[in-house]
């Protein structure tokens, strides 16, 4: 099986509240996710135990620039940015190295498989 891993504890409070519903790689990780795929959702630092919090399906997975970005992609990795700028700061500290518009991400949007059954989002159509 395979994993979404998140280093920061930032990260882990967005995961329990529900308002982190995608990821930015740096990088083109396409072949690596694939939509459709069962991943397992977790926070913890390298070489290191790590919390689960959830089993998630990948939606969908895109390759672009940082700089095609939108703000709505940006919010849905972090609620507290909006601004590729900011995107572009957070990156450099997370992968400890310059990162600009030019560079290559991969946006991940994922969502939280839950046991039993799940309410219909389209509540008042026929089924």
């Amino acid at each position: 099986m395979y994993a979404l891993n998140f280093y920061s504890p930032m990260v882990a409070d967005q995961l329990r509240t529900g308002r982190k519903s995608a990821t930015i790689r740096l990088g083109d990780k396409s072949g690596k996710y694939k939509k459709g795929m069962i991943v397992q959702v977790l926070c913890g630092t390298r070489y290191s135990p790590r919390e689960r919090f959830f089993d998630a399906v990948i939606d969908k997975v895109e390759v672009k620039t940082l700089g095609e970005l939108s703000p709505r992609e940006i919010e849905h990795d972090n609620p507290e940015i909006r601004r590729t700028d900011e995107m572009a700061q957070f990156l450099s500290q997370l992968y400890n190295r310059e990162v600009d518009g030019d560079d290559v991400v991969t946006v991940i949007r994922f969502s939280q498989i839950l046991s039993g059954p799940v309410a219909p989002s389209f509540l008042g159509e026929d089924f």
